[in-house]
This record gives C-alpha cells, sequence and structure tokens, in this order.
C-alpha cells in the first residue's frame, strides 16, 4: 500500500521498505528490472546498491529511470516502477534465487538535472556541458576530471579539462560520471512535472525467512 508522506525534493522518488546489512547481485537484478522497465515505456538509466535517501543509516537498492519522451519520471510513474520491480524481486527469490541479502529500501527515482551518465548514448547527449569524472583507483592519469563534455569517440570520453586541457578518458575505466548543475544546463532541461510530488513509501516491511 503506498501512502504520501512530507513532500519532498525532485527527482521524485519512491521508498519501498525491505528485511541488514544487504550484499546485493547487482548484474542479476539489472537484468530482473530493466525488462520491468522497458515494459512501462521506460529506459534503465542506473542500479546500484547505495546508502538509502531515508536518512535512516540503512542502505537501499536505488532505481534510477527515465521516460524517453520526457528524460525523468513523475511520481505515477515512480511508484508503477516500484511495484513491479519489487514484485519481480520477490517471484524471483520465492523460486529460490538470493539477490539480496539483509534488508534494505526499495528507491525508485528519476534521473534528476545534475544526472549521473552511466550508457553510451549519454555522453554523446551531453556534450556541451560541464561534466565530473571519476576514474577508477587503478586508472593511470588524473583521477578527477571536471570540465566541459566533448561527447565519446572510439570508446574514449572527450572532455575540455579545467586545469589539463582537452583529454581522451577510456569509457571502460571511468567509475562514475555526473552532469555539474550549471544555469546552461537547467536551461536545456524540460521542467520537471512537481505535481503530485510527495515522497511515496511502500509500507511491505517483510521479514526475514
Amino acid at each position: 500500500m503506498l501512502a504520501p508522506s512530507a513532500a519532498g525534493p525532485t527527482p521524485h522518488l519512491c521508498l519501498a521498505v525491505k528485511p541488514k546489512d544487504p550484499m546485493a547481485d547487482i548484474a542479476r537484478l539489472t537484468q530482473l528490472i530493466e525488462p520491468e522497465a522497458q515494459a512501462l515505456g521506460f529506459e534503465l538509466v542506473r542500479v546500484a546498491m547505495l546508502p538509502s535517501e531515508a536518512g535512516d543509516g540503512g542502505m537501499a537498492l536505488q532505481i534510477m529511470a527515465e521516460d524517453p519522451a520526457t528524460g525523468q519520471l513523475v511520481i505515477d510513474q515512480c511508484a508503477a516502477l516500484s511495484r513491479r520491480v519489487s514484485d519481480a524481486i520477490d517471484a524471483a527469490e520465492a523460486a529460490g534465487e538470493v539477490l539480496i541479502e539483509g534488508a534494505y529500501h526499495l528507491e525508485v527515482s528519476s534521473p534528476g538535472i545534475d544526472r549521473p551518465l552511466t550508457r553510451e548514448k549519454d555522453f554523446a547527449n551531453w556534450a556541451g556541458h560541464e561534466v565530473r569524472v571519476v576514474m577508477d583507483k587503478g586508472y593511470d592519469g588524473q583521477r578527477v576530471n571536471k570540465g566541459v563534455l566533448g561527447g565519446l569517440e572510439d570508446g574514449m570520453v572527450l572532455v575540455q579539462e579545467v586545469k589539463a586541457g582537452d583529454v581522451r578518458l577510456p569509457l571502460e575505466q571511468i567509475h562514475t560520471a555526473k552532469l555539474v548543475l550549471t544555469d546552461a544546463l537547467i536551461a536545456a532541461t524540460r521542467p520537471l512535472d512537481t505535481s503530485g510530488a510527495d515522497e511515496l513509501i511502500e509500507d511491505t516491511e517483510k521479514a526475514d525467512d
């Protein structure tokens, strides 16, 4: 059952309480979640296990998706995806899969304006905007690069870096990449639909088997 709580900031966020200290098979979860997003006409942006936005010190399976028509999800879309994902995880676990060990929240959101860049097309679509790229720890070069994104060429992300000038960063060695919130980015982003922007909390806490 979904119930509104206090209004929350965009991007819209849906929370589903699950039963501590989770370990997750992200690759398998992505394989399971992506068809559920596609069935609703959405594109999956990211699946990750991160500290929960609920502020309770717990962990969360964070799912970020977008409607290709808008580049975002509004609250009803978040809720619909949250329900489908929850049902899919439950079905897989009922069949004997161990996808996440321990308690966690399920959080579904749209990418927001200063979105993470996770797909090849993201680096092409957002060329011309400021970006912050963090390379893997083993990368032989400057680990944090911040500058204007130049796109993607032959598996290399092009960045006009603030200090180093033009750099080419191997996509496969990027740890995280995220747009930097600027006036230009805000102007280029379609306004978010803030109708019904209450945070939703799915109060379906489940006990460990």
